[in-house]
């Protein structure tokens, strides 16, 4: 039961977190669509949008140019010498074994024969596996560079003798997804009809802002690291979408939907989606030969109660609106603290959807209203619209064990289908088995849908040291798969199951207890409800409601009761005692205005997607004005009125040399939470 109670924490945390990215990303998307084009606010973000400024193959090619770039004597990687030879790649990952570093020069000469090779690759590969040899299969590494050599270690190199399947999520999370994918495309160059990259929804710049993959790149590459992040962008926009193996097993990397048609995905020009959070635009025509792209143009109810609900990017309703012109404005003509209410965003969203003849729409995923004064907008085809639908579906839905198809409520994004959609889905396709990661799984893999869907997942450790063990298929021309196990950690190799689940469970409750920290007034506040005498104690169910109702965790709070509150009997808690003992320790700053601070905890992540997307010279720095800039659009995504004197008040205070500028990675680990109760048991 702890194991499973502990399983559940860190996955309720780790999915709000996607769907709090999904909603900070449509909001930046209303942002495009609505507001005028000379607006700050906009311009601060339009950049992220901006995805075919570089288009003709010509200026690509000057752009991946490498030439220019000396290696000093004094460098001490790995050199690589091209065309890559096995010798080559094995070379390379050596040397990071042994931490070292590819010199610059390479990572461009290699991310440019990647780019050429993906593509004249088509969007699915078709691989057959012959009698004398096995397809080795892996699920997500997310930039653990440990698994991956483990897994090299057990089941030997790619080679034209052991082909490989790498099913999408290299990157993010681990510190060494750059490594990971070099390695990768270090094999693709040498062995290009035996080994396969399918795409991951975590091969996408907009969610590399959030989990890592974006500082990882700037941290070691700080001359060349956002020519790297750029041409990576191209690439992951190259990647394919799906393998199927001798016409019968399907590999994609979350899965399927009711509408899934592998003859469409077959015709999509792929690389348009740059990021598969939103469709591409219509307006910025490419000259590459291919077909412009298209912009959003999709509807959504609003987002139901209950657990860390959002409506889905793709899954909406079918009916259509007028098109109608709406001026456009700017934040700063918002009335925010204004003494009828705090206009927000939203507000302004759902005003212009009645406007249009809409009832209601959770504001990221909505029909395109037309505006002739935005060169950005344009209006997106049906066709684009399916096109981009199959993309996310395939990219982001996960299984679910009832009938049917649903929105991806928890994640925000894809859906959630049944056994019986993957049942028509294969049956329609001649399938029979469809294979998937995304999800990690306690044992590495997991059967459903009548053993008809595979999940496979290839980073151990994925919460924590001890969290779950990582997998691999091998698969022979029967087609039957067979599962290898590991855990690349020694540490967790050594512990008792006993100890390691020890470790994870005090792990969970540390992250969670951070969550209920930061939570903390809105807490009170609902207590408070239960508590109309003010007496301090409520019941343990109203505990539990009134917890659930302010996290949206879908956890099960009155067993999770004694590990997260002293026991006062009778089945009562003194919540004020409690809120006291979750020993989390505060940044000591002189901050007048000690809301901010709280709002600070509670969107943290979201406050350095934003810093880094304004932050466009990737320098790590951003001035006095991008900071309070930062904090108006995120108090605009929140619906909260933040004053620019609490603002000014927190730079000021942040600010430590006093040279007008802000350090994003050092503002950010100053106000980085530290449980206190962690020290007793190490």
């Amino acid at each position: 039961m702890r194991r499973r109670y502990t399983w559940n924490i860190f996955q309720s945390i780790e999915y709000a977190g996607e769907q709090d990215q999904i909603k900070l990303y449509n909001f930046f998307g209303f942002l495009m669509d609505h507001f005028t084009p000379a607006s700050s606010e906009r311009n601060l973000i339009s950049h992220i949008f901006r995805e075919n400024e570089i288009c003709r193959d010509v200026e690509w090619e000057r752009y991946f140019c490498y030439k220019s770039i000396e290696v000093p004597e004094s460098y001490a990687g790995p050199h690589l010498t091209f065309p890559l030879t096995f010798c080559g790649v094995s070379k390379l990952v050596e040397a990071f074994k042994h931490k070292q570093q590819l010199h610059a020069r390479y990572v461009l000469q290699i991310l440019g024969e990647t780019w050429r090779v993906l593509r004249i690759l088509p969007n699915i590969n078709h691989v057959s596996v012959c009698h004398t040899k096995e397809i080795t299969i892996c699920g997500d590494l997310h930039g653990s560079l440990e698994d991956l050599l483990l897994i090299f270690y057990k089941n030997g190199l790619p080679s034209s003798e052991k082909p490989y399947v790498f099913n999408g999520d290299f990157v993010d999370r681990g510190k060494s997804s750059l490594e990971i994918l070099l390695i990768l495309f270090g094999f693709l160059l040498v062995y290009p009809n035996d080994v396969h990259l399918n795409r991951g929804n975590h091969e996408d710049h907009i969610v590399n802002l959030r989990y890592g993959f974006t500082k990882e790149v700037l941290g070691k590459y700080k001359v060349h690291g956002k020519k790297i992040l750029k041409l990576l962008q191209k690439i992951f926009s190259w990647l394919p979408l799906a393998t199927v193996i001798d016409s019968k097993v399907l590999i994609v990397h979350g899965g399927i939907s009711d509408t899934t048609d592998l003859e469409v995905i077959e015709r999509v020009d792929r690389h348009r989606y740059v990021s598969a959070l939103r469709p591409p635009n219509t307006t910025n025509q490419a000259v590459s030969g291919s077909k412009a792209p298209s912009s959003r143009n999709g509807e959504a109810d609003g987002p139901e109660e209950g657990r860390r609900r959002v409506y889905s990017m793709t899954h909406h309703g079918s009916a259509r609106a007028q098109r109608c012109e709406l001026p456009r404005r700017s934040l700063h003509n918002l009335p925010f603290g204004s003494s009828h209410a705090i206009w927000s965003v939203d507000d302004e969203l759902k005003r212009r959807r009645r406007l249009a003849g809409f009832d209601q729409s959770f504001y990221g995923v909505k029909n395109k209203l037309e505006s002739d004064s935005d060169p950005e907008s344009g209006e997106a085809t049906e066709t684009d619209e399916r096109e981009w639908k199959q993309i996310v579906d395939l990219l982001w839905s996960d299984p679910m064990p009832q009938n049917g198809c649903t929105p991806n409520e928890v994640r925000g994004g894809g859906c959630y289908w049944g056994p019986d959609v993957t049942e028509e889905v294969l049956g329609r396709h001649n399938l029979q088995l469809l294979i998937r990661s995304h999800e990690c799984k306690q044992d590495g893999y997991e059967f459903c849908h009548n053993r008809q869907v595979l999940t496979i997942f290839s980073a151990s450790n994925y919460y924590e040291v001890g969290s779950n063990r990582g997998a691999y298929i091998r698969m022979g021309s029967d087609l039957v798969p067979h599962f290898i196990q590991y855990q690349a950690s020694r540490a967790c190799i050594d512990l008792t199951l006993r100890q390691s689940v020890g470790w994870t469970e005090r792990s969970a409750l540390r992250a969670l207890r951070e969550q209920l920290f930061v939570h903390k007034s809105d807490l009170i506040s609902a207590f408070q409800e239960f508590d109309p005498n003010n007496t301090g104690m409520i019941s343990l169910r109203n505990w539990a409601s009134a917890t659930e109702s302010v996290l949206k965790l879908g956890l099960p709070w009155r067993v999770l009761r004694s590990q997260l509150v002293s026991s006062t009997g009778h089945s009562m808690v003194d919540y004020q005692q409690w809120i006291r003992e979750l020993s989390i320790t505060e940044p000591k700053l002189e901050v007048s205005d000690t809301s901010i601070l709280e709002t600070m905890y509670k969107n943290h992540s979201n406050l350095e997607t934003i810093f880094r997307i304004i932050d466009t010279d990737h320098s790590g720095l951003i001035s006095f004005e991008e900071f309070r800039q930062t904090w108006k659009l995120l108090s605009s995504h929140l619906k909260t009125e933040i004053s620019d004197e609490a603002i000014a008040d927190l730079a000021q205070s942040i600010d430590f040399n006093k040279d007008g500028s802000i350090d994003i990675n050092e503002f950010m680990e100053a106000f980085r939470l530290v449980d206190l109760s962690a020290h007793s048991h190490t």
